[in-house]
């Protein structure tokens, strides 16, 4: 009898688990269904179809018409440069301050990554401000560059990788050091193998980050030459109003390159983040 009631117990455990996680994976994939059944909305039906979900018609048409309405070709190009150049750019430093402060000896490195980490608790607002004058001091507003750079030096990525190489017994670079292998080539030859998990995980955050990524744009960049998408999206909307049904087009077209990546880097990114969780065990 008490196996029985254990096994019931653990049926329900079961059971109640897959409803809750059924529900929420229902609310999280509701706003991509809404966007998708928007995106074939007519514009003038967007809040006027009240509880409908779908409108009197499908507008297949707003799919060539976003396309059309701003230079989306140009638009998606900016993001693909700023968010591929972008996440390249934080997984190598992220890596090398990541070794430096895992591996290195040097004084108060302990206080230096305790005040690294401090950054990530400063909202981009505080720094957008000095960051511009910056730029603009270096002549590098409205380029690729002051798009890239300026937020590719966070703690986040650092701080996982660190982990995970915390966890790493020093064996494999002791006998590296017998063999002659400097710091260099230790980090590029022995440890970068075994860093590639959390390594994707870093890039593929960075990329998502730079490819969604509003409010830095909008302030470096008068060019509508190297608008990215969330300044693209801004186009749509005018003097007569928002063209919601393409907008919502333009939007659900966008957001497939980075579903793309995390579905293809799916086990990498599973793996990536329990081991940067469990300290790499």
């Amino acid at each position: 009898m008490p196996n029985i009631s254990r096994h019931t117990k653990e049926r329900l455990a079961k059971i109640i688990s897959s409803v809750a996680l059924t529900f929420l994976a229902i609310c999280f994939l509701f706003p991509f269904f809404w966007m998708i059944v928007t995106s074939l909305k007519p514009t003038a039906e967007v809040f006027s179809s009240g509880t409908s979900l779908m409108g009197s018609e499908l507008r297949w048409e707003n799919y060539p018409s976003a396309m059309t309405s701003i230079p989306f070709g140009r638009v998606i190009l900016n993001s693909i440069i700023v968010a591929s150049l972008g996440s390249l750019l934080v997984m190598t430093v992220s890596v090398l301050s990541a070794y430096a402060f895992a591996r290195l000896r040097f004084r108060f490195r302990d206080h230096l990554f305790l005040l690294f980490l401090g950054t990530l608790v400063l909202p981009q607002e505080v720094l957008v401000i000095p960051l511009y004058i910056g730029m603009q001091k270096m002549g590098l507003v409205n380029s690729y560059f002051a798009l890239i750079v300026p937020f590719a030096f966070g703690a986040f990525g650092a701080f996982l990788i660190r982990q995970f190489l915390m966890s790493l017994p020093g064996e494999f670079e002791e006998a590296a050091r017998i063999d002659g292998c400097g710091d260099l080539r230790i980090l590029f030859h022995v440890l970068l193998p075994l860093l590639k998990a959390p390594i994707v995980v870093v890039g593929v955050f960075a990329f998502i980050e730079y490819w969604s990524t509003f409010l830095w744009p909008l302030i470096v960049v008068n060019d509508s030459d190297l608008a990215t998408i969330p300044l693209g999206l801004q186009m749509f909307s005018g003097e007569r109003g928002t063209d919601w049904g393409p907008m919502m087009a333009a939007v659900t077209m966008a957001t497939l390159p980075s579903i793309f990546i995390v579905v293809l880097l799916q086990r990498q990114l599973e793996k990536g983040v329990a081991l940067g969780a469990f300290g790499g065990r």
